[in-house]
């Protein structure tokens, strides 16, 4: 990116960034509310939109931080806007971390029921030498095959 020259131009870029910002915002906004409505495959297919926003807004936040000194003395009441777009988008970005680690626990939860499930049926239903029954260890387990085609 070239240096930023002109007050003029200091406000495009920061105008930019937080365009940028408020498109990412609500992809991230979409995915949360997908992701906890249990939508998780439309989820996904905001990944590469996503990562596209992320992209842009990594080069002209790139050319922001090259050109930080002159912004903050050209654009001032810029850079306090750009500031509260970031708080709020960061608000964003805590919520769907939040929402993703939540059904990232459960999916891993109910694949180690399931698996433990099928590890209980699978192995044979003796007695052992304290009379009673014998729970499967890893080595009987057989492992479980999970489809990714929903």
């Amino acid at each position: 990116m070239n240096p930023i020259a002109t007050t003029a131009d200091a406000e495009q870029a920061i105008a930019q960034v937080a365009d940028l910002i408020e498109k990412l915002r609500g992809v991230v906004e979409q995915e949360t509310a997908l992701v906890h409505a249990g939508k998780v495959s439309k989820a996904a297919a905001l990944g590469p939109t996503k990562s596209e926003l992320a992209n842009q807004l990594f080069t002209a936040g790139e050319g922001l931080k090259a050109n930080a000194n002159f912004l903050l003395r050209a654009a001032p009441a810029g850079t306090a806007v750009l500031r509260g777009v970031q708080e709020t988008f960061y608000a964003v970005l805590q919520k769907n971390m939040i929402v993703l680690a939540t059904a990232h626990a459960v999916s891993e939860g109910i694949v180690r029921r399931l698996s433990g499930d099928l590890a209980r049926k699978a192995s044979p239903q003796v007695y052992g030498a304290s009379g009673r029954t014998v729970t499967p260890t890893r080595k009987q387990s057989k492992p479980l095959a999970i489809s990714r085609v929903l």
